[in-house]
């Protein structure tokens, strides 16, 4: 770990802190928008509404961002950690936009979010339910219920008339290739940005090749305040319940992060500090739902900048936030980004998500003991969510109040790693 420059409440001058909040933009601004491009894909949004729907996830990313900086009351830990829109819903929302539409994918958000809200302020209670074990296997199931997505939009878009072509395969294999060869051998902003280069050079030869359509940048104005409400609520208490579990999830990667952020600056964080953060997870989440944006979580990309840089000041992350809440009110932004073609997505989304899952196995390997038990909960997590998600016609003869238990691999799993490590009993094989 990097010697620490700036710790969380140092104030560095200002011509160092807008480059630096504007490396924590580019380390997270694609994650950010890629789940509202996933969800919107998926659910066949208009290429207007696409952009809306950026420009909203930007905006309410930037408020979550400041609040986390400076809290309001018990809403925020004083954390320098940039939040953005959570990849870990984007399965369980398609599932909810499909069935039920957009409204209800808002009301469910904006319901379940109480329950993150109770995890904050019952943290010290709550801990023990949440230990490397369960976190790693969750982690593990987001990245394994995303790559899929991630390969039909390699592809070109699940449905989409060029569907597997030569030259969508091509695009992606592009962007993945120049993201690896710049974060393994790049120095500098060349290693942290690889992203952001690769999906800048994906975008450039589909623009050659005629797959950037500009209508959406076009027609869209030049300045608009988010409104709330924009595409309704509706309430179904099976799709609150489905998300309620996607906030546990949530929470339990908010946790690691904030445990991350605290490890650059050589301690633990203080109750207040996980609660606060968690908290502000929850509300700012439900606040966003209001505003028809996709719930927030904390970003680990920004966690490692945190460590990789040795600057921990929360006052340079507040100049994410700002630089975020800008370019959620300019509409043109969101819908330039909503011209990236599916190929240029795909080829970043895939690492992103293959990410996620070796994440998880790195969280399980460093923190839980291997043995028996160990390896009968992870057995027995990722078989069941992997198989309620690939084979859901197997579980079709289930009664419906048992059946909701398996609508997704995340719940399944998840709820399977959480329960079998309450119940079996600790190992003393080490």
């Amino acid at each position: 770990m990097r010697s620490l420059n700036y710790d969380l409440d140092d104030r560095p001058p200002l011509a160092e802190a807008l480059p630096l909040g504007l490396q924590h933009l580019v380390a997270m601004l694609l994650g950010n928008i890629t789940p509202p491009l996933l969800i919107a894909g998926a659910l066949g949004v208009s290429a207007a509404d696409r952009a809306l729907l950026i420009q909203l996830v930007l905006f309410m990313a930037g408020l979550a961002t400041l609040v986390q900086a400076y809290p309001l009351g018990p809403v925020g830990g004083r954390i320098p950690m940039v939040m953005g829109t959570s990849v870990a819903f984007v399965g369980g929302l398609v599932a909810v936009g499909r069935a039920h539409g957009l409204p209800t994918v808002f009301g469910a958000c904006l319901a379940a979010a109480v329950v993150e809200v109770i995890l904050g302020f019952s943290i010290e209670r709550l801990k023990r339910w949440f230990p490397p074990l369960v976190n790693g296997i969750v982690l593990m199931l987001i990245g394994l219920n995303l790559i899929p997505v991630g390969m039909d939009f390699m592809a070109g878009g699940k449905g989409a008339t060029d569907y597997g072509t030569i030259s969508n395969l091509a695009i992606a294999a592009l962007v993945a290739g120049v993201v690896v060869v710049l974060h393994q051998w790049g120095r500098g902003f060349w290693s942290y940005g690889s992203l952001l280069l690769g999906v800048a050079a994906g975008y450039g030869v589909a623009l050659s090749l005629g797959k950037v359509d500009f209508a959406p940048l076009a027609t869209a104005s030049w300045v608009s305040i988010p409104t709330p409400l924009t595409f309704g609520l509706e309430f179904h208490w099976p799709s609150i319940f489905l998300v309620a579990c996607l906030y546990v999830i949530s929470a339990m990667e908010t946790l690691g992060d904030i445990a991350g952020t605290f490890a650059a600056v050589g301690r633990k964080a203080s109750h207040r500090e996980l609660r606060g953060g968690l908290v502000a997870d929850g509300v700012m989440s439900g606040l966003a739902a209001l505003w028809s944006a996709f719930p927030n979580t904390s970003y680990s990309q920004n966690v490692g900048l945190v460590s990789f840089t040795g600057v921990a000041s929360r006052h340079v992350t507040a100049v994410t936030g700002g630089l975020l809440v800008v370019l959620g009110i300019l509409p043109k932004a969101g819908a330039l980004f909503a011209t990236i073609p599916p190929p240029v997505i795909g080829g970043g989304g895939l690492i992103m998500f293959g990410m996620i899952f070796a994440s998880g196995a790195i969280i399980l390997h460093q923190g839980a003991p291997w043995n028996q038990r160990t390896l009968v909960i992870l057995a027995l997590s990722i078989g069941l969510g992997l198989g309620a998600e690939l084979r859901p016609d197997a579980l079709a003869a289930l009664p419906p109040a048992v059946h909701g238990f398996f609508t997704s691999s995340l719940v399944t799993g998840g709820l399977t790693a959480l329960l079998l490590n309450r119940l079996l009993p600790e190992s003393r094989e080490s």
